[in-house]
């Protein structure tokens, strides 16, 4: 897998990021890429635990967490990701007057997550097959939330799947929720707010909720990679 984050735009990102709670990044992974991690899902050595949603109220569908120590290339994606992001995080936590702030690296980030009792990797894959979806939800796992995740998509639009399009929902103030459909293709990322982001009102900055899930599958096979940056109680 081959994979410079330097090489994305992340003055972009950012101004995407603070506009609207997510940017995509164009294509990050080949399609060879895209397979070899797909195939990772058969290895039950690499995951510590496996989901069903339909048993939880979750959708349908499933999804394991990895088990650490994690692949080498999900650990270089999520190694590299983490220190442009933690400059949004930064900056969004600034605006919305919290005391908090996000170290630079992926290390100490996880070492504060560790110290709090927070142990378990959370980088997920998840698998969706024909009448299949998520339900809206965040990924929070604890008091140390970074507030940044991304999912990338590993299937074909069109060519691996029908629908199973990536939703966005941000509750607005005093007005009703406002959807979004993400046009994610394979090999790209969604990078999103795991549960809020600085906006700017009439009143001043205020906090917009959002969580996320996918549409149903009208057929073939759809799978994701999920990237999240703090560690799981």
């Amino acid at each position: 897998m081959s994979f410079a984050p330097a090489a994305l735009d992340w003055t972009r990102i950012a101004g995407e990021l603070d506009a609207r709670g997510w940017a995509l990044t164009g294509p990050i992974l080949s399609p060879e890429a895209c397979a070899d991690l797909a195939a990772l899902y058969g290895r039950t050595d690499l995951f510590r635990s496996r989901v069903v949603m339909a048993r939880h109220g979750y959708g349908r569908g499933e999804y394991q967490y990895f088990a650490y120590p994690l692949p080498a290339p999900i650990q270089a994606l999520r190694q590299s990701l983490y220190p442009p992001l933690a400059e949004t995080a930064n900056r969004w936590a600034q605006r919305l007057g919290q005391d908090r702030r996000f170290p630079a690296t992926l290390e100490e980030m996880l070492a504060r997550c560790h110290l709090g009792g927070q142990t378990r990797p959370t980088p997920l894959m998840l698998t969706y097959g024909p009448g299949d979806y998520n339900c809206l939800h965040q990924d929070l796992y604890g008091e140390h939330v970074f507030p940044l995740q991304v999912a990338v998509l590993l299937d074909a639009p069109g060519r691996d799947f029908e629908g199973g399009e990536f939703v966005l929902v941000e509750q607005r103030p005093r007005q009703q929720s406002a959807p979004q459909v993400v046009p994610l293709g394979q090999g790209e990322a969604v990078i999103f707010a795991v549960r809020e982001r600085p906006a700017d009102g009439t009143r001043g900055v205020h906090r917009r909720m959002l969580r996320h899930g996918v549409s149903e599958i009208r057929s073939g096979r759809r799978r994701t990679l999920g990237v999240i940056f703090h560690d799981a109680t």
